[in-house]
């Protein structure tokens, strides 16, 4: 993986903040340092991946999973899925992996049941307390639709419970009801958590390699952690983003030009924005589907106000590839005939980066090798690293999110639970 500057200020003047930042964080020093399992969790998952691959070998028996979670419980999970596959709504890689419980639409939740209606799926019900509403609401219709179907003993087979060690509602019934379950571990916050059982036993039960995806997450590990110089990656994009930020910077626009890849950012819009956006500080970090975005924000983009700078994902090799045509059609294209759609689809990355930066908005590119679950891996580690450092630069705990808890607090009373 590397990191293009071409189009943009790299920051390094703020590289000394950034080895300080790196220094607190490996000191386990900074702000919410009882939150930094996420550090070793890829040498740590590795010595531990075979129960998550035998569980998601059972899931696999059925018709499908249906995974149940908000937030950092499923955002990780469904980037990878969703990345190693090709964007195709329908595109299940052979075995239907369906999310539930990241919102309260009746609609939508009816449309899981008939999706399983007469089928036999899988459960993942990953929550650490158990008693998120969101989640908690999907979880008990699915279970009631499990009961009404199957047996006791059948529901010990579809049912996998990815909680907290030892509290939380969810710890009770994986013990009376004998379901399998997998821990959250107390150190890694959910939005750290994609390779702990939380996003590992989706992946696996899609068909994806789980340990090649952590090894390039040991990998990428093994380059950043210890280098404190200007090569390294995760303190140049902390330091690229902290210079953009103090320019005047507000917004960070993530540019993708893969359908699979809109929810890698949406797991990074997480990332950084319950990391870094607290005290009345913070990057607003948004995203952008390309090319199919570029006729209809593309406007706002390159003309209107001057208060965003851009990440670019710019995949070197596809997995797969198509030559454009020749035809006998006069449609103005001929002149494309025999070129690679990949090829072209990365000219426009250059020709988007060049007038953005005439229209004043500096991007940043990275250039993954390919997707595969190695580099990966290696992608979302690096976001990890680089988030910790920037919001430790920041000034702010990267690890806590108090103001997530606000909305819940009114909704609880909104809707008269107990003690609320």
């Amino acid at each position: 993986m590397k990191l293009d500057f071409k189009h943009a200020n790299p920051g390094l003047s703020l590289l000394p903040r950034a080895q300080e930042a790196q220094a607190l964080l490996e000191g386990k020093s900074c702000k919410g340092a009882e939150f930094l399992g996420w550090l070793d969790l890829p040498e740590k998952a590795l010595a531990a991946v075979a129960p998550v691959e035998e569980a998601a070998r059972e899931i696999r028996k059925n018709h499908g999973l249906i995974v149940v979670g908000i937030g950092g419980s499923y955002l990780g999970a469904r980037a990878v899925i969703e990345a190693l596959s090709s964007g195709l709504p329908q595109d299940t890689s052979g075995f239907p992996v369906i999310f539930a419980g990241q919102n309260m639409d009746s609609v939508y939740h009816q449309a899981v049941l008939s999706t399983i209606r007469g089928k036999k799926y899988a459960i993942n019900v990953i929550s650490k307390s158990g008693t998120t509403t969101e989640p908690g609401l999907a979880f008990r219709i699915l279970l009631s639709h499990l009961e009404a179907n199957h047996s006791a003993d059948e529901i010990a087979k579809l049912v996998f419970v990815t909680t907290d060690a030892s509290k939380g509602s969810l710890r009770p019934l994986v013990k009376s009801r004998n379901w399998t379950s997998f821990i959250i571990p107390d150190d890694v916050g959910g939005r750290f958590s994609v390779l702990t059982p939380v996003g590992l036993l989706p992946i696996a039960a899609a068909g994806k390699d789980i340990r090649k995806l952590l090894e390039g997450a040991k990998s990428m590990a093994d380059s950043i952690r210890k280098d404190t110089s200007a090569n390294n990656l995760a303190l140049q994009y902390a330091c690229y983003r902290n210079a953009a930020y103090a320019s005047g910077k507000k917004i960070e626009l993530f540019l993708n030009y893969q359908p699979g890849l809109h929810f890698i950012a949406e797991w990074w819009k997480q990332l950084y924005g319950e990391s870094e956006g607290k005290e009345g500080k913070g990057i607003f970090p948004a995203s952008v589907d390309f090319s199919s975005d570029l006729h209809s924000m593309g406007q706002w983009i390159q003309e209107a106000e001057r208060t965003l700078f851009e990440t670019v994902i710019d995949v070197e090799k596809p997995s797969t590839d198509i030559k454009v045509p020749s035809s006998k059609v006069d449609d103005g294209l001929e002149y494309l005939a025999g070129r690679s759609l990949h090829d072209i689809n990365r000219i426009a990355i250059a020709a988007v980066q060049d007038a953005h930066q005439e229209g004043q908005v500096p991007s940043m590119r990275i250039l993954l090798p390919e997707m595969n679950e190695f580099h990966l891996g290696g992608l979302l580690y690096f976001f990890e690293y680089a988030c910790a450092v920037s919001g430790i630069m920041l000034g702010v705990n990267p690890f806590d999110q108090p103001g997530v808890e606000a909305y819940k607090k009114t909704m609880f009373k909104m809707l008269g639970k107990p003690g609320a």
